[in-house]
């Protein structure tokens, strides 16, 4: 497999602290996409994203970028997209390692990606249950309710792969062959997450309200509307810890003790993880929503 490696974008500052409580630097958040991108790249490559950028470091401010302004290097590319308002407005987008980079040297930390790719925005591929456990609740709960609705997506036909988020929850991600509409997308998406939650008030929760929340989990299915975003495979989160959004098996789930297992210091385990037979095939499958 050829490695893309970024090798020619010149990293700046390399010094500085960017995760101060971790003392991980610019410098090793660079190295460390620069090592994962072969396996970050099959997921994020041609899709809208967003970027969480942290200029000086976590402990000061971070915002979040979903617009090209022209101030990345040549290979963070923009495609014109039409948002609600009517507005049209160039969204990012990547290619290669050498855009993940340039994004990295601008003070990029996360990546978030849309469920669609740039050249047909309209027919979402990827859906996402973003499992978030309110305060209180251990991962266990939060494991067997990903273990709950991968049975459940199952007898409808639908394969679906687990990754840690690198936070407190879990993301249930279903591939799919575009095909239906965003309108389908998150229809199929609100009403899977709504009856689950009806099926069983005490435990799950479809809606966003914090009070609502307490002692459940929330299955977050917003993230299957137009424009919205989900943290990417191997994306570092801007958090204590540097820790890593990672794909994990379904077998391998059952034993987590958390949602934080694998961090920025672990680029060459990411690596050798993907490419693992546990991980082969991990978030692809030839299937769509059920008619």
């Amino acid at each position: 497999m050829t490695r893309p490696t970024g090798d020619e974008v010149e990293i700046t500052s390399r010094d500085r602290v960017v995760f101060p409580e971790d003392a991980f630097t610019k410098g090793d958040l660079a190295d460390y996409f620069r090592a994962i991108a072969p396996a970050m790249l099959p997921f994020l490559a041609g899709r809208p994203v967003s970027l969480v950028r942290c200029p000086q470091g976590i402990a000061q401010h971070c915002f979040f970028q979903k617009h090209h302004t022209g101030s990345f290097g040549p290979h963070v590319l923009s495609e014109t997209i039409a948002e609600k308002e009517g507005d049209v407005e160039p969204y990012l987008y990547l290619e290669n390692a050498e855009g993940i980079l340039e994004c990295v040297q601008m003070g990029t930390v996360e990546f978030h990606l849309w469920a669609s790719h740039a050249e047909d925005v309209e027919k979402p591929d990827r859906m996402v249950f973003d499992l978030d456990p309110a305060e209180g609740l251990g991962f266990a709960e939060v494991a067997a309710t990903a273990a709950e609705i991968r049975a459940r997506l199952e007898r409808l036909g639908l394969a679906s792969f687990a990754m840690l988020t690198g936070g407190k929850g879990v993301h249930v991600v279903v591939p799919l062959t575009p095909g239906a509409t965003w309108d389908e997308h998150r229809g199929f998406a609100e009403g899977f997450a709504r009856a689950l939650a009806e099926e069983q008030p005490d435990r799950f929760t479809a809606t966003m309200s914090k009070e609502k929340r307490k002692g459940k989990i929330f299955i977050d299915w917003l993230r299957n509307t137009r424009g919205s975003t989900a943290i990417a495979p191997y994306s570092p989160r801007a958090r204590k810890g540097a820790p890593v959004a990672a794909p994990v098996s379904w077998e391998e789930l059952a034993g987590m003790k958390e949602a934080k297992r694998y961090g920025l210091a672990d680029a060459a385990k990411l690596l050798e993880r993907a490419e693992d037979k546990a991980l082969k095939g991990w978030g692809t499958a030839k299937q769509g929503l059920p008619r």
